[in-house]
């Protein structure tokens, strides 16, 4: 490792960690094919597992034993060590797991290459909080989906909340960006797909029953925290599927409706 120890939080090298907290600047720096962050050393592992290459190192000194075996196929990249305050000053919050990795960004997929051979697939329709985005990943992989497809104003499942709460499992389910919702709908259908959208309607199936028949290809579509599926995926949908619900409630959060649909649909047919 090319290790540098650094004490000053305004040193330019630290730039591309610099104030983590503020949403405009992480715009600037994370576009498509632009720099993510990676935090603590499980998720750098996972991330370099997927075949994702680091730009740099943040690390603290006492987590150099944690970090460095990861990094013995990147022997070049640089590694900035420096002490806990600074790490705090420079990023605007309390670094607890000890290391961050700005990591170079993939280009994304197309819809076809990555639900190809998918038997169940998530599509995240506006979800603008990142911690959900994360946690619907996180179920995705623990739960048997093969894909997840995001609208173009849906959270990105890079930041760096989304890529924490997922424990990294953003770089173990394929994943892509959409650029046309509905024209994305029409061409699931075409893949074999049937498309569930999951919602709250007069006319939706039970999603115990729907789950019992499931059909072999399913693209689950999942809307936004507040006013969920827009009207155009409803229209596009195949089947509204519905979570029962009691004690007067009559829904779910995003990433728990996620989870139980799931876990129903990978039972289904068994």
């Amino acid at each position: 490792m090319r290790l540098h120890e650094i004490d000053d939080p305004d040193d330019p090298r630290l730039a591309d960690y610099r104030d983590l907290t503020d949403v405009a600047l992480r715009r600037v720096l994370e576009p498509d094919e632009g720099l993510y962050i990676a935090e603590s050393a499980k998720v750098i592992a996972r991330a370099l597992a997927a075949g994702h290459r680091p730009r740099s190192v943040l690390v603290q000194s006492k987590w150099i034993d944690d970090v460095a075996p990861l990094l013995t196929r990147t022997p070049d990249v640089e590694v900035f060590v420096v002490p806990v305050g600074v790490a705090e000053r420079l990023t605007g919050y309390a670094v607890h797991r000890g290391a961050l990795a700005a990591m170079h960004r993939p280009a994304l997929r197309s819809v076809a290459e990555t639900v190809s051979g998918a038997r169940t697939v998530v599509v995240l329709e506006d979800i603008v909080d990142h911690t959900n985005v994360g946690a619907v990943f996180r179920n995705a992989a623990g739960l048997g989906a093969d894909a997840v497809l995001v609208s173009p104003r849906c959270a990105d499942p890079l930041y760096r909340r989304s890529v924490r709460v997922s424990m990294g499992t953003v770089f173990q389910v394929p994943w892509t960006r959409l650029v046309d919702p509905r024209s994305s709908a029409v061409e699931l259908a075409e893949a074999g797909f049937h498309v569930a959208a999951l919602a709250l309607d007069d006319d939706a199936v039970e999603l115990g029953d729907f789950a019992d028949r499931r059909p072999e290809r399913v693209a689950l579509l999942l809307g936004g925290e507040g006013h969920g599926l827009s009207l155009g995926s409803l229209t596009d949908a195949h089947t509204v599927v519905t979570i029962p619900m009691s004690g007067g409630v009559d829904s779910l959060n995003v990433a728990a409706a996620s989870a139980v649909a799931l876990w129903a649909l990978a039972r289904g047919g068994r």
